[in-house]
């Protein structure tokens, strides 16, 4: 499963776009799918994903250390056709046809408003849980980014990807 690649792109509302590096699946994911696919295991994927940032890049371990404090939340989004595009273009709305591998958010995926600084956010994963839970993805970024008090953190429609390498 090394082989699953991540794009991804957080734009920042008051700053650029900036883009992040491949990630991968974490273990707990990769486990997750060998046993769904060739161990006959319901994979029990989320009915909601919870986007988190870190301040301390997560692994493919799942681990990192996640933003806390000043009004920090994970942001929910529902798994479904109509909030992940699927791998024929952006922004679709039907299962998947395509041979790229790829979907992305559409719509725009927002977080609460720091009441103060979260510190320099360098990773983001996907979790099961809105807190605790399992990481399943581990995304690092490009360019590390500190967010204060007051700024918008978001990703924008078609910014936040997710590709299995094909």
């Amino acid at each position: 499963m090394r082989a699953v690649r991540t794009l991804l792109a957080l734009a920042l509302v008051w700053v650029a776009v900036i883009p992040a590096h491949a990630g991968a699946l974490t273990d707990f994911a990769e486990n997750k799918l060998v046993d769904a696919m060739v161990r006959g295991q319901a994979i029990g994927a989320p009915a909601t994903w919870h986007i988190g940032l870190d301040t301390v890049a997560c692994t493919e371990t799942g681990t990192g250390t996640e933003v806390a404090g000043g009004g920090y939340a994970r942001v929910a989004v529902a798994a479904g056709l109509s909030t992940w595009a699927g791998t024929q273009a952006a922004a679709s709305t039907t299962a998947s046809s395509g041979t790229s591998g790829t979907t992305s958010n559409n719509g725009v995926i927002t977080f609460p408003t720091p009441s103060a600084s979260w510190g320099t956010v360098v990773s983001m994963r996907w979790w099961d849980a809105a807190s605790g839970g399992n990481a399943w993805i581990c995304q690092a970024l490009t360019v590390s980014k500190t967010i204060n008090s007051g700024d918008t953190v978001s990703f924008p429609a078609g910014s936040l990807t997710f590709q299995i390498d094909n």
